[in-house]
């Protein structure tokens, strides 16, 4: 995929001999002032910003200004006048990468330009690298350890480094999404973009101009070429969100590119373009029954369904929300602000015995609604949500407390015991990331484990048992 470069200039013939100049080695962009270049910026993907200093009565320090601003800021270069020199060097001191001076040496300008997307290249596959290692391999996201969840991880790490598409299926806010981001993380292509396309959010004309990209002129309003997700992603993976609300026309094209041949066409052009892409898709419907209606296309069925996973709703691992809920209140007690808050056992048992049709992104907006309502240092029954209060069982009829304090230290010493196990079994026996998952310090961690040694070899010597 060609990198991108956008020329701002007032002058037409300045834009027009850089265009031309630039044209056949990256996707050039033009334009006038500093409001269609921040149009631009804001529409695409631009990997680097090549501006005039004087724009008319506008600076072209302000346009860099902003553009640094932005989520994935472009490299910047600025074109100056000799006498503004100083000028430049304050931008550099601002974030701009160089300067060129007018009148331009073209040998110069595309010197730069090359030099300064590599170094955003080397600069974008250092981040890459280093979100990796700090990612975890990707699955640390996924809390659990319930079995059914277990087999999900297993299956995610073992279909990850391969080359393979894969199909998740599952609930709404049963966590796809972050599965679909662990296979990129864990796989070969984790240096490449991962880049999202929810598709049922989409138009069938605007899905298909953001997954294959459109010509200037295709369409009402295609006043610039625009590169699509496919092209985006080469290199890495692009994950298709809801694939199932895709129109028939678009599935057709979207078969091509996943075949063997990895080819397509920009909406209005003729050019045939090839992205080396890794497809995840995700559906909450099911393709095998839409195949059966005609409503899917049972060759892109096919294709799409290399390997499947089925991400599990919440209530097929209830065992699982006790964890889930504690990392919640730890992430918005933080969040907003608050002392780290605990839970009630009648809540949490409330939690346990609640359906949970929204899944575990349901159980996050609960959490956050009850540590917003909560007023002192427990998150109780009544600062949940109400319909999950109300869905629990009417007064006489006694919720189950599968969740309960008891007043017997030995019950409170199971309780531990077995939570300290999930962390450190989750982790690998890694004490310091176990002790984050728990919320305690690492040297708290410690002390607990000793202590649980401590009264294991105690109650083994008082019974006649063995310790190993």
């Amino acid at each position: 995929m060609q990198p991108t470069v956008l020329i701002v200039d007032d002058e037409k013939h300045t834009r027009d001999g850089l265009r031309t100049l630039l044209g056949d080695n990256y996707d050039t962009y033009v334009a006038a002032d500093v409001a269609g270049a921040m149009d631009v910026l804001q529409r695409e993907q631009i990997d680097l910003l090549l501006t005039d200093l004087r724009l008319g009565g506008e600076d072209g320090m302000v346009l860099i200004q902003r553009a640094l601003k932005l989520p994935h800021p472009p490299v910047c270069i600025m074109m100056t006048a000799y006498g503004s020199v100083d000028t430049a060097v304050e931008a550099m001191k601002r974030g701009a990468y160089d300067f060129v001076t007018k009148p331009l040496n073209l040998d110069k300008v595309e010197m730069l330009i090359a030099r300064a997307i590599g170094s955003r290249r080397l600069e974008q596959e250092n981040r890459a690298l280093r979100q990796q290692v700090e990612e975890r391999f990707g699955l640390e996201n996924i809390l659990g350890e319930s079995p059914v969840l277990r087999e999900v991880l297993e299956t995610i790490r073992q279909v990850a480094p391969s080359s393979a598409t894969v199909l998740l299926e599952g609930e709404s806010g049963t966590g796809k999404e972050l599965a679909a981001h662990a296979i990129h993380n864990l796989s070969r292509r984790h240096a490449g973009k991962f880049v999202t396309v929810h598709c049922a959010a989409l138009s069938p004309q605007l899905l298909e101009s953001e997954l294959f990209g459109h010509e200037r002129g295709a369409f009402t309003g295609a006043h610039e070429r625009r590169i699509g997700r496919f092209e985006q992603a080469n290199g890495g993976t692009i994950f298709l969100d809801e694939i199932g609300e895709i129109d028939p026309t678009t599935q057709i094209k979207l078969l091509r590119v996943i075949s063997e041949e990895r080819a397509f066409e920009r909406v209005g052009g003729s050019q045939t373009l090839h992205a080396d892409v890794r497809l995840i898709a995700a559906t909450n419907k099911n393709l095998e029954a839409l195949v059966n209606e005609g409503k899917f296309r049972d060759d892109l069925y096919f294709r799409l369904n290399v390997v499947k996973i089925t991400m599990p709703p919440l209530r097929a691992r209830k065992e699982d929300i006790p964890l889930l809920v504690r990392a919640f209140l730890r992430h918005f007690c933080k969040a907003n602000d608050k002392p780290l808050l605990e839970i009630t056992p009648e809540a949490m048992n409330i939690l346990i015995n609640y359906n949970w049709p929204g899944n575990v992104r349901e159980l996050r907006t609960a959490i956050e609604h009850g540590v917003v309502m909560a007023t002192g240092t427990k998150v109780s029954a009544r600062d949940l949500p109400a319909a999950v209060r109300q869905a629990a069982p009417a007064t006489g009829a006694r919720t189950p407390m599968i969740y309960e304090e008891k007043a017997s230290p030995l019950d409170l010493h199971a309780s531990e015991h077995r939570l300290i196990g999930q962390a450190l079994a989750a982790t690998k026996g890694n004490v310091t990331a176990a002790a984050k998952k728990l919320g305690i310090s690492r040297r708290t961690l410690h002390r607990k484990i000793n202590l649980l040694k401590e009264t294991e070899k105690t109650a083994s010597q008082s019974s006649g048992g063995i310790v190993e």
